[in-house]
């Protein structure tokens, strides 16, 4: 449980003397264009910039060694802070947030009742509060009446920390205490580190409850099959499972008990680089009034510029899920019937669809091969290779042991088929290849969730193993095999044993000694 004393100080009487208690959305719209330098795009929605950092930045979060916890956490993936420093940081935030206008917004996460945590935002832009209270679950009237944090995240991105000072690295923290039950954000005004910063809560309590917390997106089709779409931000998470044929679960975050999946959030984040009406519709229309438009350049009229990427490529969208209007309501869904593993493969190699074994699919669990997209963490401005362990490494306390054994045993209980889609190259490598066609995409995961594709003949490709079918209806068969679409088959070849050596060198860390 929490100490009295952290949790006094973040919700004490003197600090929150001049704050706004859970404002509606019309009076945070008007706070972020009369006091936050935030404009109105003309579908209504609020258009607000996060300053020097438009991605997540990694290596400046942190968890607390608090004894209680320090034996659990995945210390090879997350940075320590002491106990002392985060007393420091806390001191400092509270000091300078003593006397400003602050805004409180109470949410829940966690669709599911059984499995819900309360927390309490205590933020300083109207922004970051508008968007907190669109992304996360809102209590009703009735809620708030009783409502008692569990949690509790102080974000001032505006307070800059001392590079180099009190066990920072930069000149911002995302500090997380266990034991506290307290985040602390200071010196980024990047909105989306409260929500990652809860998601990483969330995979540190749901495991220990025998819940695999999954970094997904789920959605249901006409005969109530649930599907669920792992990846890394810019892998078509939210694009391919907002489908006018299947009701939306949710995007990004979600947890899978004994009883099913359910969404962790009550809202979605959707990247919108270069979005389309035609081709993204649902997403289109969802940025209306309520939502949050983040780093999104606007010409005189406040029409957005989705193409223009001067501020950054991470260009992001924030609406609650009932803004999409087939989302399910609670958003609940039955035990999966397909899991879909994302990979935006950069090197152009990876099949368009493969279908894996259950070892397989432990292999391309923990890997989690991708390409970090431009913008989505500091510092990437084109298509990185990196191994994610279980498509999430920078929100995983726990070892990764912990939900690979629990989605094993998930699958088999359950009897789930996998996939591999990859929604990155074709045709060569990024800079000379072309991106996976949406519309090819989409017929390939109507055909695996249909059961088109189990009536297909299938081929053994030769680098990794994987099963690959060789036709599948709307999509040209030239396309399937990846090294039929190079214009050097020989070339592909070096290419893809590259790829494989690297593939088995990071593996290397989960075998068996």
């Amino acid at each position: 449980m929490p100490s009295t004393n952290s949790i006094s100080d973040l919700n004490s009487p003197q600090l929150l003397q001049s704050s706004v208690q859970n404002p509606d959305v019309e009076q945070l719209i008007r706070d972020c264009l009369n006091e936050d330098s935030c404009r109105l795009s003309a579908s209504g929605a609020v258009v607000a910039y996060s300053g020097k950092y438009t991605g997540r930045t990694p290596k400046d979060k942190y968890v607390v060694t608090d004894p209680s916890v320090e034996h659990k956490i995945w210390w090879g993936n997350n940075n320590r802070l002491s106990r002392a420093d985060f007393d420091k940081l806390r001191s400092s935030l509270l000091h300078y947030a003593q006397g400003r206008k602050l805004y409180v917004i109470d949410a829940f996460a966690g669709a599911d009742p059984r499995y819900r945590i309360a927390v309490r935002f205590i933020v300083e832009r109207p922004y970051h509060a508008l968007f907190i209270r669109q992304l996360l679950i809102r209590p009703t009237a009735e809620e708030l009446i009783e409502f008692s944090p569990d949690w509790t995240v102080l974000d001032v991105g505006k307070f800059s920390v001392a590079a180099g000072g009190d066990g920072m690295r930069g000149d911002a923290a995302i500090a997380l205490s266990f034991e506290d039950h307290q985040v602390l954000i200071a010196g980024t005004q990047y909105a989306g580190e409260m929500k990652k910063s809860i998601f990483t809560v969330m995979n540190f309590l749901l495991p220990q409850q025998s819940v695999l917390s999954m970094h997904c997106s789920a959605n249901i089709g006409p005969a109530d099959d649930t599907a669920l779409f792992f990846g890394l931000s810019g892998t078509g998470k939210t694009t391919l499972s907002t489908d006018p044929y299947r009701r939306l679960i949710g995007d990004d975050e979600h947890g899978w008990s004994d009883e099913g999946v359910f969404n962790i959030e009550g809202g979605c984040y959707a990247k919108c680089i270069r979005l389309r009406e035609d081709r993204e519709r649902e997403i289109w229309r969802a940025i209306r009034h309520g939502a949050v438009l983040e780093n999104v350049v606007l010409n005189s009229e406040g029409i957005p510029d989705f193409d223009d990427e001067s501020l950054t490529e991470n260009t992001r969208a924030a609406y609650p899920i009932d803004f999409i209007d087939n989302a399910v309501a609670p958003s609940v869904g039955g035990h999966p019937k397909n899991i879909v593993f994302l990979t935006c493969d950069a090197m152009g190699v990876l099949p368009p669809i493969s279908r894996l074994t259950p070892e397989q699919a432990m292999i391309h669990y923990l890997s989690g091969y991708t390409a970090k997209v431009a913008g989505t963490e500091r510092g990437v401005v084109e298509p990185t290779l990196t191994f994610s362990t279980c498509f999430g490494a920078p929100f995983l306390p726990l070892p990764p042991k912990v939900y690979a054994e629990l989605l094993k045993a998930k699958i088999q209980q359950h009897a789930v088929r996998v996939w591999l889609l990859n929604t990155g190259w074709t045709g060569g490598a990024y800079g000379v290849g072309t991106r996976m066609d949406l519309a090819h995409t989409r017929s390939l995961l109507n055909a695996a969730f249909s059961g088109q594709l189990d009536e297909v003949e299938y081929c053994e490709e030769p680098v990794f193993g994987l099963s690959v079918p060789l036709t599948c209806p709307g999509v040209p068969s030239e396309l399937l095999l990846p090294r039929a679409t190079w214009p050097n088959p020989d070339e592909y070849d070096l290419q893809a044993a590259d790829l494989k050596r690297r593939f088995d060198e990071n593996f290397s860390r989960f075998s068996e000694k």
